[in-house]
């Protein structure tokens, strides 16, 4: 079923981006879309070598594809992100993921005065396949068990709010009355799955948490030289309900180097700091050359 929606779901991303593309040499056209799909490749092969090393290939996808709406005093944002990453070392005994991330933000905003505007957002969060826990068995031999999958967890954050927007490469947006909702697969609650009583802060048997709160964005992106560009993206949310001083992170850095229109080198980091998730900061880094396509 997941398969399915996820089939629907591209198909419906394919028919967007040609809608788009058909629009394009209409001058009165209010919407503009762009999008880039990157495929980044890593290999390491040791043959006799003293200082020791295995053998390993890795792959990552990713994909950043935005549409804009703009007519009068109203526009619409929306930018969709989704990576997913493998790798296989010689003597592992199973391939292990290097990046899952699918994720979706919407901003509607109304001008207010200057760059400011009321804006309503939406903030879609989920990862696209299981997520496992590594260890060894009594004989030494390398087990997993299964930990997450695609909405397990999946965050929606939505409200109203004031968004600033200098231009495209600076936006911020400020929400002060913001509904956030965690889904989970009750499975991992459940006695049959997850038993520590609470799985990314959804109680046991539960399958959602509500949060009410405070959120804000910023989205920031300069060329630091000539073909290099690096796209800062922060969110941050606390929760009145209980604990307000724990102030909910998710930071992502993207530096593309161009070598030439199909060919770039790109480091992405992610630094966050949940405590319903991990009490501690997760931190994530892609590096590698990548062959992109513009559309």
């Amino acid at each position: 079923m997941k398969k399915i929606i996820c089939s629907f779901a591209f198909l419906g991303f394919l028919t967007v981006a040609q809608a788009q593309e058909a629009t394009v040499a209409d001058s009165t056209s209010h919407w503009k879309s762009k999008g880039e799909v990157s495929l980044l490749f890593n290999q390491s092969n040791f043959s006799n070598w003293t200082a020791g090393g295995e053998n390993n290939l890795s792959g990552n996808f990713l994909l950043n594809f935005g549409l804009e709406y703009a007519k009068d005093d109203w526009t619409w944002d929306n930018k969709l992100m989704a990576s997913y990453g493998l790798v296989k070392t010689k003597n592992a005994s199973f391939e292990k993921k290097t990046d899952d991330r699918l994720e979706l933000n919407s901003i509607l905003g109304k001008k207010a005065t200057g760059k400011w505007s009321y804006s309503a957002f939406l903030n879609f969060r989920t990862q696209i396949t299981k997520g496992y826990i590594y260890g060894k068995d009594d004989n030494g031999a390398e087990i997993r068990t299964e930990n997450t999958d695609f909405l397990s967890p999946g965050y929606l954050t939505f409200g109203p709010g004031m968004l600033y927007k200098k231009d495209a490469n600076l936006k911020i947006n400020i929400a002060p009355a913001t509904s956030k909702l965690t889904f989970v697969d009750d499975f991992y609650t459940s006695q049959n799955g997850y038993v520590d009583g609470s799985y990314f802060g959804v109680d046991a048997n539960k399958s959602m948490r509500y949060e009410f709160g405070f959120y804000g964005s910023v989205y920031y992106k300069l060329n630091i030289m000539a073909n290099v560009s690096a796209e800062n993206i922060l969110n941050l949310y606390s929760n009145y309900l209980e604990e307000t001083k724990n102030v909910d992170v998710d930071y992502s850095l993207n530096i593309v180097m161009k070598i030439n229109r199909y060919l770039s080198t790109n480091l992405s980091f992610q630094a966050i700091y949940d405590d319903n998730a991990f009490r501690g900061l997760q931190t994530r880094q892609v590096f590698g050359v990548g062959v992109n396509y513009g559309f």
